[in-house]
Parts: C-alpha cells; structure tokens; sequence
C-alpha cells in the first residue's frame, strides 16, 4: 500500500510539474506585447524595432525546434526541461534590466526555452500518459491559455506601480519559471534511469520528414500557426478599417484571446473518446474559416465571428499537439515530429504577419488578407482530414509511412 501511495504521489507530482512547464510556454512571451509601447518610448525605437522584439521569439522556436528532440535524446527529457526553465527565467532577467541589448537578447533566450519544451511536453505525455495523450494535451493547452491571460493581465497595472516600471513588470513574470522550477526538481533523479525509453529509436525518428503523414500533421498545425498570429497580429487594425474604435478594437481583440482558451475545457475530453480525428478536425477548422469570413461579410456582428475564430483555432492548436503523440509510436518520434511540426509551423508564422501587412499597403483593403486566411482555413479542413485518420508513424518502415496500402486505398 505504501509503494502504491508512493507512486501515486510521484504521479501527482509530475502532472503539476507538467502543468507549471506548460504555464511558461506563452506568458513569458505573449506578457511583453501590452507593454511594447512603453518599451519604444523608454529606448525611441521604430514601430520596425519594436516588431522585430515579437518575431525573435518566433524564430528561434522555428530555428531551434528541430534540435530539442536531440539534445533530450543524449541528456533526458527531464533534465533538458529543466535547462529550458532555466533559459526562460535567465531571459526574464536580462529582458528585465539589460537595457536594450537585454530587450532582445533575453527575448531570444526566453523563445529558446519555450522552444524546448513546446517540443518535448508532447513528447513526455507520449512517454508517461500513453492512454491520456489527448485529455493532457487539452489539460495543458489550457493551463498555457490561462498563464498566458494572468501575464498578460497583470503587468499593466504592475507596470503603473512607480517602483516596477515595465521592467519590474516584466521581471515579474520570474514567477513561472521559477515556480515550475521548484516542482520540476525532482523529475532531474529520473533522467538518466529514462535517457534509453526517450531515445530509443533515435536514428529513425529522423525519417519523419520524409513521411506523408508527418507532413499532413505539420501542416495542420503549421496552417494553424500561420492564420491564428496573422489575425492575433491585425485584428484591431481591421476592426478599426471596419468602423470600430480603437476601445472597441481592443476589447474584441480580448475577447479573441479568451476564446482560445475555451477548447481547453473540453477538447481534450472529446478527443479521448475517438480513435478517428477527421470529423473534429474538419469542424474546427471551418468554424475558424467561418469566423474570418463572417468579420468579412457581417462585421457588425464581430464579437459572433471573433469568437467563432478564437474556438476554432484554439481547437485546431490541442487538436494539431494532441495528433503529434497520436499520430506518433514512440516518445523519440514524438518529439521528432513535435519539432518538425513546430519548426514549419513556426516559419510560416513568422512570415504571415509581415506579409499580410505588405498585402494591405498595396491594396489599402483588409478583404484580400481575410479572403487568403479563410481559403487557408479550408485548406487545413482538408490536411486536417487526413491527418486525423487512425493511423501512426511506422518506425520500422520510416519511407513508407504515411502511405496507403492497396488494401486501405
């Protein structure tokens, strides 16, 4: 009884462990964006400096992605989790009080800490929840959304306090990383007993880029990427074009964040209860399509359509992380996939935003970049489809996986 009430306590551990990692997966980083104005000020950057603080996160999970899967596979998952922590709250530091150079040199380091563990947090739950991989995705992309509204929330009026300023605000945001730190400690005892389960099958895990239902995943949830930072980017500019004011704008854009929290509650619960994805992935992705298409049509019903969005497209997040254990056989090809899923993801994001924006100064109308996201949201429908299909990655047959026998044909 006691070795059962042992292991019981040990699990509990590692799930509030997993939740606290999960927690600074977003807020470090999406916490900055309410205080970008006071930063341009206090440094008289350009509105092009100052947007170039939000891509460095994106692209060092684009650039550092593929690599985290490695570098677990020789040190252990735990222990490179840890370092990512470390690197998150390194950077909260140096962002905090380095002066500008710490601006983006710590922002660089806190994306590469989020990098880390958006790689290997699907590839823990495949290793130890292998019959929960769906309901502890949902589990944790919730907790991110939540991490992310407290961030978020809090450092304005932090920032207000005259002994904070926004460095004190940001330098707040310490909290996550070293509260998941403390938590997380203990798991550092079983990295290297685990080191052989999380690298077994190493030098095949390489071949998912070469596999047709890698890709399918990756695109879903790069498809994802791309349309969900291109609207978080300018929805207060389009609502604005459409009439709305900037409160009214920045209320909706609120809201929009709330939304995407939402699937948390119970996408994961659903997921659980199928072993074929394809019906859900289809819905979401045209509730996202439906959402753009309807701020194109009926903007007077924006709040309708902004939600509508937020859902489907926090949906399709859990749904695309939750299809990289799914999808995968072992804890080594999850995180295999995990990075080459969020290092295409990532790439595309990067370039959605800016390229949307040369789009509007050409054209002096938000209709082109709504009709582009909403053709792109049902383009995901489609990858979405195949990639929900009841299948997984063959790690025996690395250049044959992802392909239809005659018999499933």
């Amino acid at each position: 009884m006691k070795l059962l009430s042992f292991r019981v306590k040990k699990s509990h551990l590692l799930l509030v462990g997993i939740l606290l990692v999960a927690a600074n997966l977003r807020a470090p980083f999406t916490s900055l964006a309410p205080l970008l104005d006071a930063i341009r000020l206090d440094f008289s950057l350009s509105a092009v400096q100052a947007g170039l603080i939000q891509t460095l996160p994106l692209l060092a999970f684009a650039l550092f992605s593929p690599l985290a899967g490695s570098i677990a596979v020789k040190y252990g998952i735990e222990r490179v989790i840890f370092a990512a922590l470390l690197l998150i709250a390194a950077g909260i530091g140096y962002r905090s009080y380095g002066g500008l150079f710490g601006v983006y040199g710590g922002t660089v380091l806190i994306g590469l800490g989020i990098a880390m563990g958006n790689v290997l947090l699907p590839s823990l739950l495949k290793r130890d929840f292998p019959q929960r991989v769906a309901s502890m995705t949902g589990l944790y992309a919730l907790i991110m959304g939540v991490g992310a509204a407290l961030g978020s929330a809090a450092v304005v009026p932090l920032s207000q306090l005259s002994a904070l300023g926004w460095n004190g605000a940001l330098f707040a945001m310490l909290l996550f990383p070293l509260l998941a730190m403390a938590i997380w400690f203990p798991q550092l005892s079983h990295g290297a007993a685990r080191l052989a389960i999380a690298g077994e099958p190493q030098q095949r895990s390489g071949s998912v880029w070469r596999a047709a239902l890698a890709w399918q995943v990756t695109l879903f949830l790069g498809l994802n990427s791309l349309i969900y930072y291109v609207v978080v980017a300018w929805l207060p500019s389009i609502l604005r074009y459409q009439g709305f004011s900037a409160e009214q704008a920045g209320s909706l854009h609120g809201v929009l964040q709330l939304a995407t929290a939402v699937p948390g509650l119970f996408t994961g619960h659903l997921l659980a209860r199928m072993k074929d994805q394809r019906a859900i992935a289809v819905t979401v992705s045209l509730l996202a399509a439906a959402g753009l298409l309807g701020l194109l049509a009926l903007p007077a019903f924006a709040t309708l359509w902004v939600v509508l969005f937020g859902i489907g497209a926090g949906s399709t997040i859990i749904l695309g992380l939750a299809f990289i254990g799914l999808r995968s056989g072992t804890p080594a090809q999850a995180a295999a996939l995990s990075g080459m899923a969020q290092c295409v993801g990532y790439l595309l994001a990067v370039g959605g935003p800016p390229g949307v924006g040369l789009l509007y100064d050409a054209t002096h109308s938000w209709h082109g970049p709504l009709l582009i996201c909403a053709a792109l949201a049902l383009v995901m429908a489609l990858v979405g489809y195949l990639a929900g299909r009841d299948r997984c990655l063959t790690p025996a047959e690395p250049l044959n996986e992802g392909r239809l026998s005659e018999e499933e044909r």
